[in-house]
């Protein structure tokens, strides 16, 4: 089995709903260390050489997050701008994460119909998460298709428990 590392970036998880709820499930497998970078750096400083530490000793990656502003929250960008460095992971010399899984696990607040051209984002989803594609394919890793939870504000507690089912299904066993 492989291992995983699920680097979860809520700035609110505490009054998450589904992003919380995923937390709990995916805490309790096996073979899954969980890094939740808001409690990890509370100050926004992130230990560089502790987490590309974390990313060598996995084979899949998993970017758990709420889509803000067709993006990721702030703390995992700054993750990504300073552990994602050069000649570490992309560049001369750069290839530590080569060959392993990118994992995006996402929710939204809109319906799915929303991230649609025409529809009320203009782009579909896999669109607006180009910027992650781009950065897999820099850095040499297998970017699989993102875990996608829609309209997660309306979310009833049935459809927020089955996609945390269905999470840990597809972390664990993504669709290559």
């Amino acid at each position: 089995m492989k291992k995983t590392l699920v680097i979860i970036a809520h700035p609110h998880l505490q009054n998450s709903t589904v992003n919380k709820r995923w937390a709990e499930e995916i805490e309790k497998q096996d073979h899954v260390t969980v890094r939740k970078l808001y409690d990890l750096y509370p100050d926004g400083k992130v230990n560089v050489e502790e987490e590309q530490r974390m990313l060598l000793e996995h084979d899949r990656i998993v970017l758990q997050f709420p889509f803000y502003w067709y993006s990721s929250p702030s703390l995992l960008k700054e993750w990504q701008d300073r552990v994602l460095a050069f000649g570490w992971a992309y560049g001369p010399g750069g290839d530590a994460l080569h060959g392993k899984e990118l994992v995006l696990a996402i929710s939204t607040g809109g319906p799915d119909f929303s991230y649609k051209a025409g529809g009320h984002n203009h782009y579909t989803i896999s669109e607006l998460l180009r910027p992650f594609q781009a950065t897999s394919n820099l850095i040499g890793t297998r970017y699989i298709t993102p875990f996608v939870f829609h309209s997660a504000i309306r979310a009833s507690e049935e459809a927020v428990e089955q996609s945390a089912q269905n999470y840990i299904s597809y972390v664990l066993n993504p669709e290559i």
